[in-house]
């Protein structure tokens, strides 16, 4: 599959399936299963991965991988989403860095976002990248679809808890009804991209958007496709939103190996003009090319996931003894450089939900031997599957120290992000995962983090087999009532008491979390903000002078 291209002009071609449908975020999640690797081939197109500085294209280097899912509804992919942002369009969209929501295709923002109805009127003279107008058949097209209890996708499990039905009011006005009052919806409806019925709602569509098609409203049209290798984008001209196309053309390449990513941006010949997912060992050396370089603290982190039905991963002890027993100091310096902390809860330390939970997993090897012993395990051998995502190698041989010196025989099996996956789609067995996720590419709220990660129906409590467990159904009825609760105060606590649970059970949980470094060219672009979560975001960039 490396190098086929795809012209999105064409009709689908051959695909295969694999990651990601679920509930990253990785990144890693609140449920699904969708394809989260895809190729397809047709007519050829230019394959563009030129493009330098001062050409006229902007060039961009993520460093992550193209060829997963395409589908908003299903992807968790930090380059599609990226991508995506800038294609589609939800009713309403956010900035994002303060995440507070703007008219996208919808012309304002409620003005009561308490009320339990919410009506929309779309954006006069709104079209779709082949022409064809945005209608209101679109946007309840796209909604019947993310609600639908016959489908599994990621985007359900940020609104079916409190959005109860999408209707179209008039010709250019619908209406959202609501289960209950629930403000924090406003942000998610950024997450719901309106995707065209004519193109997507015909036999096979959903599969074509898995496998890259992508027709949206937004700014910019996806113009060329090359799985594991690069994407293109053009300005759309009859785009008459609120965030006009800023360059005419912009190709973004795919670089997962760090070198690589790095020698692409770096040095006299560099060919990009800006970079995500920056490795700390290179910051300096590209401030000292004049680049500037920037980050920020976050939801980003390496989880592990256990499989509670292989044992002896069940026994919540045999979990904790395997945080307890990862020296994270040694973790933070070596392999991040500094630019990480041990996790304290589920939630990174600036979330405003944030509390140390009840149990806290710093190192103390002798606690990780007395909760083996205690569980009876002796002479344990694991084999610990991870992504092969840059800076979460480097911090594996922690990892693989730690349980070695509690007498946990290590293994460790870096694989691509796709691969590792594709294998959990399939209910293939395993141990352990590590696992690189942001949730913070859908939101900072803390329910729809957690609907991602410990949704009772998502993905990832399907990986974990945990979802049937007792603890886990006190887990989700804590979390709903949560949800309900029409008091912020309240709510805040009733969410940290239910986060002690997921602390405790160490299902899914995070060792580190981590900071995510962008690099750009400052001479050659202005506006730009570094998130902290993956991919990049241009729709408030633009040339310098």
């Amino acid at each position: 599959m490396e190098g086929t291209v795809r012209d999105v002009t064409a009709g689908p071609g051959l695909h295969r399936r694999s990651f990601l449908k679920h509930s990253g975020a990785l990144g890693a999640a609140a449920a699904i299963s969708t394809a989260l690797s895809a190729c397809s081939s047709g007519p050829e197109s230019t394959n563009e991965t030129g493009g330098g500085r001062g050409t006229g294209t902007l060039t961009a280097v993520i460093g992550y991988g193209n060829d997963q899912s395409w589908d908003p509804t299903q992807t968790a992919s930090a380059f599609c989403m990226a991508a995506n942002h800038h294609i589609y369009e939800g009713l309403l969209d956010t900035d994002p860095l303060t995440r507070k929501p703007y008219a996208a295709l919808a012309t304002e923002v409620p003005a009561d976002l308490q009320a339990t109805t919410w009506r929309f009127t779309l954006r006069e003279g709104a079209t779709w990248h082949d022409g064809e107008p945005v209608t209101t058949e679109d946007v309840v097209f796209t909604f019947d679809r993310i609600l639908d209890p016959k489908v599994t996708s990621l985007a359900k499990g940020f609104f079916a808890s409190w959005l109860k039905e999408v209707r179209k009011a008039d010709a250019r006005t619908v209406e959202l009804v609501l289960k209950f009052p629930f403000p924090d919806g406003a942000p998610r409806l950024t997450l719901a991209k309106i995707m065209p019925k004519h193109v997507f709602g015909k036999p096979g569509g959903w599969d074509e958007a898995t496998r890259g098609k992508a027709i949206g409203s937004g700014p910019y049209r996806q113009s060329a496709h090359h799985p594991k290798s690069n994407t293109t984008f053009a300005a759309f001209a009859a785009y008459n939103g609120p965030r006009k196309a800023a360059f005419k053309k912009m190709n973004w390449l795919s670089i997962v190996d760090a070198a690589p990513r790095v020698a692409k941006i770096s040095g006299s010949s560099a060919g990009a003009q800006i970079a995500d997912n920056i490795p700390y060992a290179n910051i300096e050396q590209l401030q000292g090319e004049g680049l500037r370089v920037e980050g920020g603290a976050g939801m980003n982190h390496l989880f592990l996931l256990f499989n509670t039905a292989h044992e002896p991963f069940g026994d919540v002890r045999v979990r904790q003894a395997l945080h307890y027993a990862i020296d994270r100091d040694k973790m933070i310096e070596a392999a991040l450089r500094g630019h990480g902390k041990a996790a304290t809860s589920f939630l990174d330390e600036g979330n405003p939900a944030h509390r140390e939970a009840k149990t806290v997993y710093a190192y103390d090897p002798q606690k990780a031997g007395q909760l083996l012993a205690a569980a009876g395990v002796k002479k344990l051998k694991v084999k610990l599957t991870a992504v092969n995502v840059s800076w979460l190698v480097d911090c594996l041989p922690t990892i693989k120290a730690s349980w070695d010196a509690v007498g946990v025989e290590t293994t460790l099996e870096p694989q691509e992000t796709a691969a590792v996956f594709g294998k959990l789609d399939q209910n293939k067995d395993f141990q352990v995962v590590a696992a690189a996720s942001n949730p913070n590419q859908f939101g900072i709220d803390a329910d729809l983090i957690m609907r991602y990660n410990y949704g009772p129906e998502n993905l990832w409590m399907r990986y974990a087999r945990w979802a049937d467990k007792a603890e886990a159904k006190r887990l989700f009825s804590m979390m709903d009532k949560a949800t309900r609760e029409p008091d912020p105060a309240k709510k805040k606590a009733m969410t940290q008491d239910y986060l002690d649970v997921v602390a405790e059970n160490a299902v899914i949980y995070p060792v580190v979390h981590n900071e995510l470094m962008t690099a750009w060219d400052a001479e050659q672009l202005s506006g730009v903000r570094a998130q902290p979560y993956p991919g990049i975001n241009l729709l408030g960039a633009k040339p310098s002078g």
